[in-house]
């Protein structure tokens, strides 16, 4: 059986004003415009986009065609054929396979997208490339939202080459990598801006290699925090966007200690130093954000009056309004963009594939490695829990998140029932030892504060009250940990 037809291509948004420097800072080539309009179908219940698939019919200076496209990263399988109308072909056999008959016969049309394509075709780095700068919008009843993307789509060559000519054009104007695909951002806009983007299963199948389980974890990742990135620079207050760009920044880090048998090497350890770079911009927001909703505010609503409590709530809102001012900052900014570009290189490319021949084993054996050394690890940190230093407990927290992020990511090669009570068990027994390191920090959390007056009485009652309850929660953390310990493992 042939392998599906795929595209290999870079997606970055910009700016219209920014257009014009990206394609003089391209090398010269033969050049084009076209004008394109498309329409995007899907189920009423989203059957195609949740199998990460879109579905498109386009009017091309040749035609009509419908396009299927599945999967997400550099490489994406695209399926074509021409059509005579605005209608989907249900006879197409690689949407009948994705959907099956009576899922096909509900697609209904969504949204449209008319764009102008600036084309440039152009040789790089012994590869050919097709330069395309998409300016237009997406229409979905009255509403509408602006689009501008730049496109790097290899034609043939190396996929080195791609990256190479991105790092040139990132010199000429600020553009941000984007896994969100025309359809992702029509869903957007029929359905509501998101306010974040939470973690999507990577997809792991039973026959995939090591290397090809890692490359699509990272992915998965690397695409949470591209969206939620956006979702800061768009700006505005959004906890949760920034609760789940560390999420992703953690799974990832995660993903690269769990794999590091595979995947050391040189650009390792820069990575990850600028993934802690990068949640620890975000950092400070989410402790406030943490603080204010699960101290704070129910202080607020309670019946009790806390002398000073309004005034530490200006302090708190001036303090959170600085944090998030800094966390869009670094999203914003050009080590974000370039990290980004560096991380999706490195996945795709990086010097640490070329050893592995095998693809590093299959990902199944992998995964029980993995996951028995992560047991293993946590068991050593967990001994005598009820006895350890709140630092210490912090890192027994360390490695059960590390462990939930490795079984949630194995789990389709895992026995599915044991492998969601580990994934259960381990998330209770983190969140359990979270609420103690909250607990620990909270008073140094407000320390940095440097309140004065009423504030500063209000703050110390709250923390008095935290610190009041450190023995409710430590009993609750044993008690997740003796439920965690009693798990088999699922394989």
């Amino acid at each position: 059986m042939s392998a599906p037809p795929e595209e290999t291509e870079l997606k970055f948004l910009c700016e219209p004003a920014d257009i014009e420097a990206v394609l003089s800072a391209a090398p010269e080539g033969e050049d084009g415009t076209i004008d394109l309009a498309a329409i995007y179908f899907d189920t009423p219940d989203r059957r195609l986009r949740d199998l990460g698939a879109g579905l498109r019919i386009r009017q091309e200076p040749q035609g009509r065609r419908q396009t299927l496209k599945a999967g997400k990263g550099l490489r994406r399988q695209e399926h074509e054929i021409a059509v005579d109308s605005d209608q989907p072909e249900a006879s197409h056999g690689p949407l009948r396979d994705l959907l099956g008959d009576d899922q096909v016969a509900r697609l209904e049309p969504l949204f449209a997208v008319q764009v102008r394509r600036r084309l440039r075709t152009l040789i790089w780095d012994d590869a050919q490339i097709e330069l395309a700068l998409d300016e237009g919008e997406i229409l979905a009843g009255g509403r509408r939202a602006n689009l501008c993307e730049v496109e790097l789509e290899l034609k043939s060559g190396p996929p080195a080459a791609l990256f190479s000519l991105a790092r040139r054009l990132f010199e000429a104007a600020p553009l941000y990598l984007s896994f969100e695909t025309k359809a992702d951002q029509g869903f957007a806009l029929v359905e509501g801006e998101e306010e974040s983007r939470r973690h999507a299963q990577a997809g792991l199948v039973p026959a995939m290699s090591a290397a090809a389980a890692f490359q699509a974890i990272a992915r998965s990742a690397l695409a949470q925090i591209a969206a939620n990135g956006l979702i800061l620079r768009r700006g505005g207050d959004s906890p949760e966007a920034v609760h789940q760009l560390r999420v992703a920044v953690r799974r990832l880090r995660s993903a690269m200690s769990t794999f590091k048998a595979l995947v050391a090497g040189a650009e390792l350890d820069g990575l990850k130093g600028e993934l802690k770079w990068l949640a620890g911009a975000c950092d400070e927001a989410r402790n406030l954000d943490v603080f204010v909703e699960e101290t704070y505010r129910p202080a607020a609503q309670g019946k009790a009056a806390i002398h000073g409590l309004a005034d530490l709530g200006q302090a708190l809102d001036a303090a959170r309004g600085k944090a998030h001012a800094r966390a869009r900052g670094a999203a914003a900014s050009t080590r974000f963009r370039a990290l980004l570009l560096d991380l999706h290189a490195w996945i795709e490319t990086g010097d640490w594939l070329e050893p592995l021949a095998d693809g590093g084993g299959p990902a199944g054996e992998f995964a029980i490695q993995a996951l028995g050394a992560r047991r293993r690890k946590l068991a050593k940190r967990g001994q005598g829990l009820m006895e350890l230093s709140d630092s210490e407990r912090h890192q027994v927290r360390i490695q059960a998140k590390k462990l939930r992020y490795a079984a949630e990511a194995f789990r389709p090669l895992l026995k599915d029932k044991p492998a969601r009570r580990l994934i259960k068990k381990t998330k209770a027994l983190q969140a359990a030892l979270g609420a103690l390191n909250d607990g620990a920090t909270a008073e140094a959390l407000l320390t940095s504060l440097a309140l004065e007056g009423p504030a500063l009485y209000a703050a110390g009652h709250l923390a008095g009250e935290v610190a009041a309850d450190h023995d409710g929660r430590l009993k609750a953390a044993a008690r997740a940990w003796g439920a965690y310990r009693e798990v088999d493992d699922p394989w």
